[in-house]
């Protein structure tokens, strides 16, 4: 914790603003009958702290909090009755919330937040009756006196009910909300959001998602109980009327108004809730039906909350007097900007090794038997097509298998690897990268990366203002990672895998998603951590990019290596170019049938996720009759130009024409089938989505049945969740037809299937065509693409890279060509398919 003048001074407003409420109490100031208010409002205004920022900082909405409250009034009630001193109340209290609530944020930790109210509405439940039944200590119904807590130390003696309770009250609330800021600032609290905003990547920093939730969970409930303590002394009695369900909600409503998981916001909460009575005497109406219309009105105009509603302007004012525009910082001086790949020595110190590595979920082999070595002086880059194993790999190596069984062994620095939990793999020295950019959205940049560590000095500060400097993202050290676009996005996931100098640097696809000059970027970070002596294992669908910094290369097909050598010679291997570009015998395109008319066009269309280009003056002609395959490599862009064909996604620029009678229906990537739900119903719904309903459903459901194979048509009462790969295709194809479609778009129909069940699914969808039906292919194999469809395009980062028929020997070879490089050595022949192009570095 790095306690600076700003810190200090936010963290002595608390307790300057207590010292003067105490001063008007104890000069008349504030009338006697209100004085009891303002502690109440003091000790609800812990409370209502304790409750917010479980939720802000954990995501926990606890509807516990009213029994922690009071356990803590009636160890209060039960010390004054057997005459322990105030110390032994507090620490009993404290102690007791601690663990109670340790126990439910450990154990409701796997559970969704939904689960995690109901166990936590359970335990108030439980603790409820519990004071109704043991009247020999809390008095029941009648409840119970706290007459007076004598001080151990020599502090006096607090009479229950009397003034210098409420004096305690205010100067207890204002060092809990000091105490605050400070936490509010410190490691603790990065933890805690980053375990809540991503528990998957808080794992690979070694952030443990239950242990942090217990953690919050136990402080949460020992200020709870302390409050509790600080209540019966308030009032001189406790019964178990202040602590129903209703406070409970009561709780939760007052932390949503004062602003979820900000300090200001439970002083707020903390006085709404002390108030409400009044509110509520004053306009003539019950305290639930004001509670409720201000909770309405908050949610609606204020969805925030009053406090972060009134800072937002000041926050904005701030920023832009800080904010300078943006750029991207060179490298330090003593860096070298470009370094030439350092070769590996060959007998360097071996950092990785793995024997017959697999990974099962359920029946599915997702990786099989993989070995690998891996030196301390190398780049080792795994490529394979989608659905290959790759990230699977990857996952075992870093401890992210979720329920997947891993056999076999693998060795890290000569300690066994699969035996450690993910959180552990940190601290032996392996960073990890995420396809996505998994980043901590409620973090800014720095703290993003501050969060890798558990406590944080002036020095940890110093080393990542380095780290964010040398990757280009110290003027936005202050942003989240929302207001970035991706190509930053991508390089805080980088700096954050970065932090703490790892030994093995595992990336997965980093030039994803990147321009050209961003790509160029990233490989020269590659080259420098690896001059630094990280090893690294990345792997990319980017294969220009990725070659240029590996040492070698492992490819990967269906689970299992298939090729291993240095990136001049992998391609070669048959085997390799066969897993991209497929190899499919005996299977001929169908007749032509291609007509005049045009039914889908695209002019000049591009799109962009978020900064993310995934198209580029995309020009096409999809006409009547034809089987127009669209072949490309995962992350090339094709899921999004099927989304742009269907007109279920509006490009980002450009023009989709198309006659209105036209109708589309695509089959998704995935399957995207309503699982829990009957076959049959998974096609009535696609119907209705259509508007079919009535005597025309039922002709076009009898025909679409027809249509499946006869082991589907006896199951259509079956949920779809029990259906194999391949029955699931044809159901999501299906389901494609039910609304008579003029063009069927099909997106990765063979997609983990097996090679039998892919023949079938391909002759369905050939007999198709044979019948007129306009149909786009979206494919991953290029073989495969040329084989049953009239005319190919193909995607490479988002361009068309080269267009032809399959049936030009000329084309074969371009297409091919295109396929890894996107940059074609011969001019691209004139066909229907009509695409401007663009070279792809």
């Amino acid at each position: 914790m790095v306690f600076n003048r700003s810190l200090l001074a936010r963290a002595a407003l608390g307790p300057a603003t207590g010292a003067v409420l105490m001063a008007f109490m104890a000069a008349g100031a504030i009338p006697a009958y209100q004085m009891y208010s303002v502690g109440l409002a003091a000790v609800y205004t812990i409370v209502v702290l304790s409750v917010g920022l479980l939720a802000g900082w954990s995501g926990i909405w606890s509807v516990g909090h009213p029994a922690f409250f009071a356990i803590g009034a009636y160890f209060a009630a039960y010390g004054s009755g057997h005459d322990w001193p105030l110390e032994a109340v507090l620490l009993a209290a404290v102690a007791s919330g601690a663990a109670l609530g340790g126990f439910l944020g450990y154990a409701g930790a796997r559970f969704s937040a939904l689960y995690i109210a109901l166990l936590t509405l359970a335990f108030t439940t439980v603790t409820l009756e519990l004071v109704n039944r043991w009247s020999g200590v809390t008095g029941g119904d009648q409840g119970v006196p706290v007459v007076q807590l004598r001080s151990a130390l020599g502090l006096g003696t607090l009479l229950g009910g009397g003034t210098e309770a409420q004096y305690l009250a205010v100067g207890a609330a204002a060092v809990v909300l000091a105490l605050a800021v400070p936490a509010a600032a410190s490691g603790l609290r990065m933890r805690l959001v980053a375990a809540k905003s991503h528990p998957l990547a808080a794992r690979t920093i070694g952030i443990a998602p239950e242990a942090q939730s217990s953690l919050s969970f136990a402080v949460s409930g020992a200020c709870t109980c302390f409050a509790g303590v600080l209540l019966g002394l308030l009032t001189g009695f406790v019964s178990p009327d202040p602590f129903s369900l209703t406070f409970g909600i009561s709780l939760i409503a007052a932390c949503v108004l004062g602003g979820v998981g900000t300090i200001l916001g439970a002083a707020a909460g903390g006085i709404y809730l002390t108030w409400n009575p009044s509110l509520s005497s004053a306009v003539g109406m019950p305290q639930p039906v004001v509670q409720g219309l201000v909770l309405i009105a908050v949610l609606l105009f204020l969805p925030g909350g009053v406090v972060p509603f009134l800072a937002k302007p000041a926050r904005s004012l701030l920023r832009r007097m800080r904010t300078r525009p943006e750029q991207d910082v060179p490298p330090p001086a003593d860096e070298p900007a470009e370094l030439a790949p350092r070769e590996p020595s060959g007998d360097g110190p071996i950092l990785l090794h793995l024997e017959h590595v697999s990974v099962s979920y359920g029946g599915i082999k997702a990786l099989e038997d993989a070995s690998l070595t891996l030196r301390q002086d190398e780049i080792l880059a795994v490529i394979g097509p989608n659905g290959a194993g790759k990230t699977t790999l990857l996952n075992a190596l870093s401890g992210l298998t979720g329920n997947g069984r891993v056999t076999g062994t693998a060795d890290f620095a000569g300690r066994p690897l699969l035996a450690a939990r993910a959180t552990a793999r940190r601290r032996l020295g392996i960073g990890r990268t995420f396809q996505h950019a998994e980043v901590f959205p409620e973090l800014t940049v720095e703290e993003n990366v501050l969060c890798t560590r558990r406590r944080i000095t002036a020095r940890d500060r110093a080393e990542v203002a380095r780290l964010l400097r040398s990757v280009g993202l110290a003027d936005v050290s202050r942003r989240r990672p929302g207001e970035l676009p991706f190509g930053l996005q991508k390089r805080l996931d980088l700096a954050r895998a970065l932090a703490e100098n790892p030994r093995l640097l595992i990336l997965d696809e980093p030039f994803g998603g990147l321009d050209a000059s961003e790509r160029a970027l990233l490989a020269r970070h590659i080259r420098r951590m690896h001059a630094r002596g990280t090893a690294v294992v990345v792997i990319d669908h980017v294969l220009d990019d990725l070659f240029s910094v590996a040492h070698r290369v492992l490819a990967f097909d269906f689970g299992r290596t298939i090729g291993e050598g240095t990136p001049d010679i992998v391609l070669e291997d048959p085997k390799v170019r066969s897993s991209y570009l497929g190899s499919v015998a005996g299977r001929t395109r169908p007749p032509e049938h291609v007509g005049d008319r045009s039914m889908v066009r695209l002019h000049g269309v591009g799109h962009v996720y978020g900064g993310v280009v995934a198209l580029r003056d995309i020009d096409l002609d999809v006409r009547q009759g034809v089987v127009l395959g669209i072949a490309g490599a995962n992350g090339a862009g094709k899921s999004t130009l099927a989304g742009i064909l269907h007109g279920s996604l509006e490009p980002t620029r450009g023009d989709r024409e198309s006659d209105g009678t036209v109708r589309t229906s695509l089959a998704p990537e995935g399957r995207a089938l309503f699982r829990t739900l009957s076959l049959r119903e998974n096609l009535e719904v696609a119907a209705y989505a259509a508007g079919i309903t009535g005597a025309p459903l039922r002709e076009r459901l009898e025909e679409t049945v027809q249509w499946l194979p006869a082991r589907l048509r006896d199951r259509m009462s079956d949920s779809a969740g029990g259906l194999s790969g391949g029955e699931q295709q044809m159901l999501a194809i299906a389901r494609a037809l039910i609304v008579a479609p003029d063009v069927l778009i099909v997106d990765e129909p063979a997609l983990g299937l097996a090679p039998a069940l892919v023949d079938e699914v391909y002759d369905r969808l050939t007999a198709l065509a044979r019948e007129g039906l306009t149909v786009v292919l979206l494919e991953q194999l290029l073989s495969r693409a040329m084989s049953v469809c009239h005319e190919v395009a193909v995607l490479h980062e988002g361009v068309v890279a080269a267009r032809g028929r399959p049936g030009d020997p000329e084309f074969a070879a371009l297409a091919e060509a295109a396929y890894f490089s996107g940059a074609p050595d011969a001019p691209t022949p004139v066909v229907a398919v009509d695409a401007r192009t663009s070279p792809v570095n």
